[in-house]
């Protein structure tokens, strides 16, 4: 079997790299203005990479002919996919050029079997699959690499200006329903009207957005070597026996039980607390929120439910560390209150009308600046179920990896389902040396290192004898 200790060095040779036009002509060319809560995130790339075994990849040419047939279709849902990413001269604010110039469909092979790689690692594995793309003003790059074992990836590549990771995983779903069926359904066309956001006449908002973001400026953040040198970024999987127990802990007997989130929420808030220990009084545990759960105005569901673009928000808490190690993980209610304290509308709203006055300014999200007591986010995306099967078989596992450019010094962690549908969650992660050693340490073991063997991605010997 292969090695947790996995291939660091693959180089891809870029077989072909073209660009593939949605195939309606009625579709008129517009400009599409991002929304003020695209403006947040601002430019960063981010991908979603589905990995795919031997045992259901028939051929790099027949996978190539199937995006080549398949995605101008697809683009005709998702125009702005095939447009450019460009400024406004007067105002300075990205906007997408809905011109249909085309998605880019990009063809690598790698020299390694898709066991040789180290899942654990993001840097050295996952990260290295993801190809330049033919420009930066490209809004969707597909990005297709075919492995000597058999088995290849998928990379679905875009800027978090144009949508969030919820919105990307929806497309690769709405990929695979068109490859399938050969249409999407009525209730799961997207949404790209980016006007459902829009600033009040008179902008309001609450003085705490003036706290909870920082201009970015260089001269505000820790240095790149501090940075790059204080984490570790690594892969793990959850398996859903181990939520289940997780569950049982942390609900009340008698009592209503927590959510899968909200255990794994107050067992990672006692992890950070028990690594800061005497260090630090207190510690933080923030939460990117979907507001397509969240929004229930009247319009408001039917309008974001398959909204493209970014629709989400950061909570936080800070409380002193000795008080969430006192506490037993029943009594970490402090996790679903946070959570559900906000009221939404109006927390949108108010975040809308924030950005509208020093828009063509960049900022950040303050949490992230690595300044105050340590801090740890979740970013659950569990609730989202991705169909990755178009038509060979479901990935062994759809994986999001981002690439920050600003220089982040929070603990991250982002979870989401396996495509299986077992229950069982994988988990992208950006922690301090110190609190993945505790977390791959403690005795339930809830973090387990993603590996070849776990995906069932098996050295090509094996693979020989069990043909």
């Amino acid at each position: 079997m292969a090695s947790v200790n996995g291939c660091d060095n693959f180089p891809i040779r870029v077989v072909s790299r073209r660009m593939v036009k949605a195939s309606d002509p009625s579709i008129k060319q517009h400009i599409l203005a991002v929304s003020n809560l695209d403006l947040v995130p601002q430019s960063m790339p981010i991908a979603t990479v589905c990995i795919y075994s031997r045992a259901t990849a028939p051929g790099i040419n027949a996978i190539t002919a199937s995006f080549e047939a398949g995605l101008p279709s697809l683009l005709n849902h998702y125009f702005p996919l095939a447009g450019r990413i460009a400024t406004n001269p007067s105002s300075g604010l990205p906007q997408i050029h809905c011109n249909n110039h085309g998605a880019e469909l990009v063809v690598g092979e790698a020299g390694v079997a898709l066991a040789s790689l180290d899942y654990g690692a993001m840097n050295v594995s996952l990260r290295k699959v993801l190809l330049p793309c033919g420009g930066q003003d490209v809004a969707l790059s597909v990005q297709v690499v075919s492995f000597a074992c058999g088995g290849f990836t998928v990379a679905w590549r875009t800027n978090h200006l144009v949508m969030d990771g919820t919105a990307l995983g929806s497309l690769v779903g709405a990929w695979s329903e068109l490859a399938q069926s050969g249409a999407l359904a009525a209730g799961a066309r997207p949404n790209h009207d980016r006007s459902v956001f829009r600033p009040r006449a008179t902008p309001a908002y609450s003085a705490s957005l003036d706290k909870a973001f920082t201009p970015l400026d260089p001269r505000r953040q820790v240095n790149v070597l501090t940075t790059s040198d204080s984490f570790v970024q690594r892969f793990y999987y959850i398996d859903a026996s181990d939520i289940a127990r997780l569950r049982e802990l942390a609900s009340r007997d008698g009592g209503e039980r927590v959510t899968r989130v909200q255990a794994l929420s107050a067992y990672l808030w006692k992890a950070l607390a028990g690594v800061v220990g005497a260090a630090d009084a207190h510690c933080r545990m923030g939460w990117w929120v979907n507001g397509r759960l969240r929004l229930t105005a009247p319009g408001l569901p039917d309008a974001t439910r398959n909204y493209v673009g970014n629709l989400i928000t950061l909570v936080e808490r800070e409380v002193s560390v000795q008080e969430v190690q006192r506490m037993p993980l029943p009594d970490t209610d402090m996790v679903r209150e946070t959570i559900a304290a906000p009221a939404y509308e109006e927390h949108f709203q108010e975040l809308v009308d924030w950005v509208e006055l020093p828009k063509a300014r960049r900022y950040m999200e303050t949490t992230n600046l690595g300044l105050g007591s340590p801090t740890l986010v979740l970013s659950p995306v569990t609730s989202l179920l991705v169909d990755t099967d178009f038509g060979f078989g479901s990935a062994v596992i759809a994986l999001p990896v981002s690439m920050p450019e600003a220089r982040m010094c929070t603990g991250y962690v982002q979870t989401f389902a396996k495509p299986d549908g077992d229950g069982s969650w994988a988990a992208a992660t950006v922690l301090w040396p110190r609190l993945a050693a505790a977390l791959e340490a403690d005795e339930p073991r809830i973090f387990r290192p993603l590996t070849a063997e776990y995906l069932g991605l098996f050295a090509p010997q094996l693979q020989r004898g069990r043909l």
